[in-house]
């Protein structure tokens, strides 16, 4: 994983057990089937084969055999390979091999609670609320309304609107809630942005009613 415009680290998992000088080895890395993005001939870095979005964008560090991708975007998710060939008397041979699953990620904002109507709220009427959250990645799992009133919380789990920008593919997220607001009763409304198990969730300021 790696945030997005940050630099990502690939590793080849290589432990060189032979200590093989490196300038008898060449390392290829390579994205999907076609694209190569890196490859050190011999002790020597080449550029003739490389995809021209990997131009300038990665350095290799020979000694922990991992491939730093700079400014990794979300176009550089997917799957990696790594192939390392000795030269053994004068061809190369194939030595190691090892894949790795690059996924970006980038922060949502933190969920804010905003009202949809306007005017004095009134004793036991319904009340009308969105919860937002932008410019992330990935896509989110969901979002919960956690509802508060005296010492007992309930959730609501409502449609989420989900869109992408076109250009940047980051998410923006809205739900919506519909309530009716007792009378003589402190509410605390909140709203919680679940992003998957690794990545935990985020919650909004509380909304007291």
């Amino acid at each position: 994983k790696s945030f997005l415009n940050h630099t990502a680290y690939l590793s080849c998992y290589f432990p060189n057990s032979q200590k093989t000088d490196i300038k008898d080895l060449r390392v290829f890395w390579q994205k999907g089937a076609a694209e190569v993005v890196h490859e050190v001939y011999y002790g020597q870095e080449i550029h003739d084969n490389l995809s021209p979005k990997y131009i300038n964008r990665t350095k290799m560090d020979m000694e922990k055999w991992t491939l730093q991708l700079l400014n990794a975007g979300i176009v550089d998710e997917g799957e990696y390979t790594c192939i390392i060939q000795h030269r053994d008397k004068g061809s190369p041979k194939v030595i190691h091999t090892s894949e790795c699953l690059l996924h970006i990620i980038a922060n949502y904002s933190q969920p804010e609670i905003a009202w949809l109507h306007t005017g004095e709220q009134k004793p036991s009427e319904y009340v009308n609320l969105s919860c937002s959250s932008s410019g992330g990645y990935p896509e989110p799992k969901q979002m919960t309304w956690l509802i508060s009133r005296e010492n007992t919380t309930y959730t609501q789990i409502r449609h989420m609107d989900v869109s992408q920008d076109a250009v940047t593919k980051l998410y923006n997220v809205t739900s919506k809630l519909n309530i009716i607001v007792p009378t003589n009763t402190l509410t605390n409304i909140s709203c919680l942005l679940h992003l998957g198990k690794q990545m935990g969730s985020l919650v909004s300021v509380p909304l007291g009613i």
